[in-house]
């Protein structure tokens, strides 16, 4: 089973951009040993004393770009100067992606930023909710329709790595699954609704959001994670991403599991299928392959 690669990048620039598309949506990770954007000294400082909210219902301390809006972050905490950080960190890193991924920036939705304080190794999350399980990404509450996500992340931690574990790329793992789950036959048949939805949607209709091509990614998200087979076998890379480093992965396509670390941040986008360099490996492409019939 091929298994995600980093490509390192020292020194990033906007003309290998067709390279940058082609690495990541080849199920590689772009990694950037040293964060190639503004992260002042004061700002790390900052991050390292904030503590998450205890409410179970937060996962992150998230960031909401549109609304400016921090959520999950325990009581008394300094909130303004919390948004102030990561409303900097936001702006930064979409500047940043934006200059050596122009294409993708020119129809892509900026989705929310998070920051991970908790120490990944042990922590007390539900089975779906947990990090240390490998998984693909898929969002409950955000359909993407097909659209693709992408993950920008930095080690903020001084000292330690954060650690990945993955167990290969959609693309295999659909291959494994998709059908002999019955996970693609079930969206399949909810594909055949797809002409009446689209129909009345059109006349201004409500209708559900959620296409058959997310209902699959869901619940494809949760097989893997309850799968106790796939999470126990052998066979996965173990990746290490050093203290003060960034990388940036389409996340719907590298399966990941986080063992261990504390203080992350990270900033997700929403990438256009329209914009890819190879849409052939986007995942509705490769599931609608499978399925031999649309899904979105």
């Amino acid at each position: 089973m091929p298994l995600p690669t980093l490509e390192a990048v020292d020194a990033p620039r906007p003309a290998d951009e067709d390279r940058y598309r082609r690495v990541l949506e080849e199920g590689r990770i772009l990694f950037f040993p040293r964060t190639p954007f503004p992260l002042p000294d004061e700002d790390r400082a900052f991050l390292l004393r904030q503590r998450q909210s205890g409410a179970g219902y937060h996962k992150n301390i998230a960031y909401r770009p549109a609304q400016d809006r921090v959520t999950g972050s325990a009581s008394g905490a300094d909130a303004e100067g919390l948004r102030r950080v990561l409303r900097d960190y936001s702006r930064s890193v979409v500047a940043f992606t934006a200059s050596i991924l122009p294409t993708y920036a020119a129809r892509w939705r900026v989705d929310f930023a998070s920051f991970r304080p908790e120490e990944e190794a042990g922590r007390g999350l539900s089975l779906r909710s947990r990090n240390d399980l490998v998984h693909v990404d898929a969002f409950p509450t955000r359909p993407t329709r097909g659209d693709r996500i992408l993950r920008v992340f930095t080690n903020v931690n001084p000292e330690a790595p954060r650690v990945w574990r993955s167990g290969g790329t959609f693309e295999d793992l659909a291959a494994r699954f998709a059908s002999a789950s019955g996970l693609l036959d079930r969206a399949r048949r909810a594909g055949a609704g797809g002409t009446l939805r689209r129909l009345a949607r059109a006349v201004g209709l409500p209708v559900a959001a959620r296409s058959p091509y997310d209902r699959f990614m869901l619940s494809f998200h949760h097989f893997l994670k309850e799968n106790r087979g796939f999470q126990d076998e052998g066979g996965k890379a173990t990746l290490e991403f050093p203290a003060g480093s960034t990388w940036m992965v389409f996340t719907d396509m590298v399966s990941h599991a986080v063992l261990g670390g504390r203080y992350a941040l990270e900033h997700t986008f929403i990438v256009s299928r329209g914009s890819l360099a190879l849409p052939d490996k986007a995942p509705i492409a490769i599931l609608e392959g499978i399925a031999g019939a649309p899904l979105g």
